[in-house]
């Protein structure tokens, strides 16, 4: 699943080509685009009709346009990228895609494109809503949906207040990893990253967050909000060929990745050979001498 760099590259391509146009038409294609969308496929697309874009936005994984309908009130389309969920702006006469699910034409070209291959993503509107978590420091002008309140603001937005959640972090019995992709608590954050952050913080996934000190916690979420902003610099990270920008384009950053992926390989800081564990029916990757594993505690 695209982690909040690869997801951040396609806002940026959105807010590039698609924010400040209005919907001419939309088609959806089966159920499944539809289906968090209860009133289903027809409705959604007689919906979309005539909607100004106002923004292109994202909190951690979670991309939206802010639309604003002919007399009403402003709502969000909410795109579900999945596993495979590709948005793509190319020609209303280019050659459909054979995965292709969805297509929003505006005033004039280009058409807007939701491929999808694995059929795990899809769209749907929500209503706008204050954003509480952000309400004490810089609150969005237009809100977030309302069905995505319980996400956690992400490292790059300015409503991230790090001091809080190393203190919520700092009350957890679970391992560092899994409070790192827990997305109530910091948004964003995927394997990819969280593998590459706890490397560079030399601290093991395994490790218990309530027993790591407040700034070993803290300089966890600074690598991990450095490497993602890295990653958006090389356009994000890309495996094989279902993570594009909306241009088609992939990105290199899986070229600069210190340990994800890498088992075997020497470690760039000691040259052990790099490990790979069984995570939550996920694989971590570390080093066993930068990041030896937690002892066990005796009971």
């Amino acid at each position: 699943m695209p982690e909040l760099p690869e997801v951040e590259v396609v806002r940026r391509g959105l807010a590039k080509h698609v924010v400040g146009r209005r919907i001419r038409s939309a088609s959806l294609t089966g159920q499944r685009v539809a289906r968090r969308h209860v009133a289903g496929p027809v409705d959604l697309a007689d919906r979309l009709r005539d909607n100004l874009v106002r923004a292109a936005e994202r909190r951690g994984k979670y991309l939206w346009l802010t639309l604003e309908p002919p007399d009403e009130h402003l709502q969000a389309l909410i795109i579900h990228l999945g596993m495979s969920g590709q948005l793509l702006v190319e020609p209303a006469t280019a050659p459909r895609e054979k995965h292709l699910h969805a297509t929003v034409d505006f005033d004039n070209d280009p058409q807007l494109r939701f491929v999808d291959q694995r059929t795990f993503g899809g769209m749907a509107l929500a209503d706008l809503v204050p954003d509480v978590t952000g309400a004490a420091r810089t609150p969005r002008p237009y809100g977030v949906p309302a069905t995505i309140t319980h996400i956690a603001p992400d490292p790059l937005e300015d409503a991230f207040d790090q001091q809080a959640v190393v203190r919520r972090m700092k009350a957890r019995r679970s391992g560092i990893k899994r409070a790192l992709l827990d997305q109530g608590l910091v948004s964003g954050i995927g394997n990819i990253y969280a593998d590459e952050a706890l490397w560079r913080a030399q601290v093991h996934g395994e490790r218990e967050a309530s027993l790591l000190t407040k700034p070993t916690l803290s300089r966890v979420l600074d690598h991990a909000r450095q490497v993602m902003t890295e990653a958006l610099a090389a356009g994000g990270t890309s495996f094989d060929a279902l993570y594009v920008d909306v241009n088609g384009a992939s990105g290199y950053f899986s070229r600069r990745l210190d340990v994800y992926g890498r088992e075997g390989e020497p470690c760039e800081r000691c040259g052990t050979p790099l490990r790979r564990e069984q995570f939550m029916n996920r694989s971590s990757y570390s080093c066993p001498r930068c990041q030896p594993r937690p002892r066990q505690r005796r009971t």
